[in-house]
């Protein structure tokens, strides 16, 4: 399971360092300190974490939070800056559908988009229900594709998350 699919938008409002990492190369290290938080133990699957996400109580998500500011203070200590992370991976997948100038990626992308608005379209019009709690996996599947793919051809809006980060920790001006 993706946690980042199933659970991104809980874990970009409450865990925002934590979510970042979960979409690049240290994603593992993020799964370690979530499953030693929240289940006691280093070896919990992303399954195992989702089940506990999914009915997180108001403890566990101060817990969540307390996990994601300790991950912030462990990336710098490793001077590890999540952001230059993500944007070079980005960066690395556009340089080499330049170089290959393949149609794979441009068609990957056309179906990703096609299929989340079709399961949308066909969700707000009746054609299907999300009865189950697999049905709303796919459909949060399926977004955070169309999320990454769009991502991808227009950039982030990364630096907007993050002022809005900052004037919410703001203090008003009297």
């Amino acid at each position: 399971m993706n946690l980042l699919g199933s659970f991104g938008p809980l874990l970009k409002q409450i865990a925002p360092t934590i979510a970042t990492a979960l979409g690049g190369p240290v994603a593992g290290m993020a799964v370690r300190a979530l499953s030693i938080g929240l289940l006691g133990r280093d070896d919990g699957s992303a399954d195992d974490l989702a089940e506990v996400l999914a009915a997180a109580t108001p403890d566990q998500v101060t817990e969540i939070k307390r996990i994601d500011a300790d991950f912030k203070i462990k990336m710098k200590q490793l001077d590890i800056d999540l952001e230059a992370l993500v944007v070079a991976d980005r960066k690395s997948a556009r340089d080499m559908q330049m170089a290959l100038k393949t149609n794979l990626v441009p068609g990957m992308a056309v179906f990703i988009l096609a299929s989340f608005v079709a399961v949308t379209a066909a969700t707000l019009l009746g054609y299907t229900k999300v009865d189950s709690v697999l049905a709303g996996t796919l459909i949060g599947y399926i977004s955070a594709k169309a999320e990454q793919v769009i991502s991808f051809y227009f950039g982030s809006s990364n630096s907007s998350q993050n002022k809005d980060l900052m004037l919410y920790n703001s203090t008003p001006m009297k």
